[in-house]
């Protein structure tokens, strides 16, 4: 079975005005959209696909004011839900961005899930190192969140019993720097700081899948060290969250 990949990242309850996720969602999709041409035109989601592909709209702070005042995509005490794609019909082509912002009831965690292409062209530019780097940099940056990672759905649950965010490493993983400093840890490993906010871990510089078990057992030593330095504790506490 194909792998299919996505990247997220996960923060505690935060209270946040509309403007401050409107400010928050404007920087996120600026930056997304210079890792790759997928990211320069979004929709809003819809019932149909000839309803979703009339609701194109440009994702500036004004759009997302306007958004989270909606009472579609305004949740109360639980802050603000909204999700876009990309506008690929051939599936597996392009993405989807769910948000959840703004809340400071938990759990569930407030969070930024990006589903990554599984097919053609654009699977392959943006399944890199270099490309999901800046797409990870692109959420930290943005959402200021506690953890992230880039994962496959089999990889998270060979990695977590509990699949609950903050528990596990996988190919790309990011800790805030409220968590701790990172250990040694073993070849092909490598260890790099994110922008001043925490430190992103690469596990390998090819893509990191469930179906090898050499994949599998290099995640999980590392889990190990990372979990005796306290580095894997859950986002939130309850429900899992991813």
């Amino acid at each position: 079975m194909k792998e299919t990949f996505q990247a997220g990242v996960y923060w505690p309850g935060r209270k946040e005005s509309a403007e401050d996720c409107a400010r928050r969602a404007e920087t996120f999709f600026q930056l997304l959209s210079r890792c790759d041409p997928i990211y320069a035109r979004w929709f809003e989601q819809a019932d149909s696909l000839k309803k979703a592909m009339q609701l194109q709209f440009e994702p500036t702070y004004e759009t997302f004011l306007s958004f989270f005042k909606r009472k579609k995509y305004n949740e109360g005490a639980f802050g603000f839900s909204f999700s876009a794609w990309t506008g690929h019909e051939e599936q597996g082509h392009g993405g989807m961005v769910m948000i959840g912002c703004g809340s400071a009831v938990a759990p569930p965690s407030n969070n930024c899930l990006l589903y990554l292409p599984s097919a053609g062209p654009e699977e392959a530019r943006v399944l890199t190192v270099p490309v999901l780097k800046e797409v990870l940099r692109a959420m930290i940056l943005a959402w200021e969140p506690d953890w992230g990672v880039v994962t496959s759905h089999e990889l998270r649950g060979a990695l977590s019993e509990t699949r609950r965010a903050g528990t596990f490493a996988s190919w790309l993983t990011y800790f805030s720097r409220h968590r701790g400093g990172v250990p040694p840890l073993p070849e092909p490993v490598q260890i790099e700081p994110m922008e001043g906010k925490g430190t992103l871990v690469l596990l390998t510089p090819e893509r990191l899948t469930a179906s090898n078990p050499e994949h599998v057992a290099l995640a999980r030593r590392v889990q190990d060290a990372l979990f005796a330095e306290g580095l894997l504790d859950p986002v939130v506490s309850g429900r899992p969250a991813i």
